[in-house]
């Protein structure tokens, strides 16, 4: 089979596609013939040779697929020919990923799925879907008719989490760093797309008087400590990204969050997104009442290295989607 696999640090140009062999199937494991995968920053990363210790090479890279099953272990509860999709669980970092015309996975990380939509759009969603999802279900609980603030709105999460925010009832405050992402923001489901600049304070301070309910912290720790001030007593905000690159706080004491507020954050497994769910989205999805935020749709292996770098240009907004 072809895939992308790197042995080392490369640049996006270096991204071609060799010949590599087959997984070959084990039990508890099923074997997906990959049909198309979203492109990832920690996949860039992962390429600049700058990831986490769980990275090793050599390495085929992506976090993330959908396909079908081609082969599956004994009692599988899959079956050849299923639709499924992937996340996680190591995948791309500490063993092969989607990247690849096959690529093999525990089954406690494949989802079946059942739609009738394109290639492109399912693919898109497993990544940011979860991680979304994930976000405002287990790590905010949000519910219908509360206020929802995402900080870092126009990544492909914070797209995905006003998309599905709106659906489910809520008010949503959006920002971006760019006057020219604001467009987006309210396409993908902001009540709110409002722009983090010098007047962000005073702006937040009209729309939201009383506060909001919950908070979505996508850029980091950076933001953190404005953004939980912002909430309503009771209220909670969930730490799920970090676009400015800031992870942590120096000289944290727990007394900086105000009494009566909470904070927690969410880093995510596959189990988090449930078969039904996902399916449901799907459904609503076909429907039109949920929008998937898609930058761009490329065509085979070979295209991935240009997938890379226009997501790293951060000219588009967006998910990039390889298909296979």
């Amino acid at each position: 089979m072809q895939a992308i696999k790197i042995s080392q640090p490369v640049d996006t140009k270096d991204l071609v596609p060799e010949w590599v062999a087959r997984p070959v199937i084990k039990a508890g494991y099923v074997l997906i013939k990959v049909k198309a995968f979203g492109v990832n920053e920690s996949e860039v990363t992962s390429r600049k040779g700058e990831s986490s210790a769980d990275f090793s090479y050599p390495r085929i890279l992506g976090i993330e697929g959908v396909g079908v099953v081609a082969e599956v272990g004994e009692n599988s509860s899959f079956e050849i020919g299923q639709k499924v999709a992937t996340m996680m669980g190591g995948l791309g970092r500490a063993i092969d990923g989607s990247y690849a015309d096959y690529t093999l996975v525990k089954e406690e990380n494949v989802i079946p799925i059942t739609t009738s939509l394109d290639w492109g759009t399912i693919g898109a969603l497993p990544e940011m879907l979860q991680t979304a999802y994930g976000s405002l279900s287990r790590g905010l609980n949000l519910q219908k008719n509360e206020t929802l603030l995402i900080r870092g709105g126009s990544s492909t999460v914070g797209l995905m989490a006003a998309s599905l925010a709106q659906h489910f009832g809520a008010t949503v405050i959006s920002t971006s760093r760019h006057a020219e992402s604001l467009t987006s923001l309210k396409k993908y489901g902001a009540t709110y797309p409002l722009l983090d600049d010098q007047d962000f304070e005073k702006n937040m301070q009209q729309i939201a008087p009383d506060g909001v309910d919950k908070v979505l912290e996508l850029v980091g720790t950076t933001t953190l400590l404005q953004d939980i001030n912002f909430l309503k007593a009771g209220g909670k905000l969930c730490f799920t990204g970090a676009l400015s690159g800031k992870w942590t706080l120096d000289d944290f004491s727990p007394f900086m969050i105000p009494t009566g507020i909470f904070l927690t954050s969410y880093a995510g497994e596959a189990k988090d997104l449930p078969a039904k769910v996902f399916n449901d989205i799907l459904a609503e999805i076909e429907r039109g009442t949920v929008v998937v935020p898609i930058a761009k749709v490329y065509h085979g292996l070979a295209e991935v290295g240009q997938a890379q770098a226009n997501l790293e240009s951060g000219q588009y907004s967006g998910k990039h989607v390889v298909v296979l």
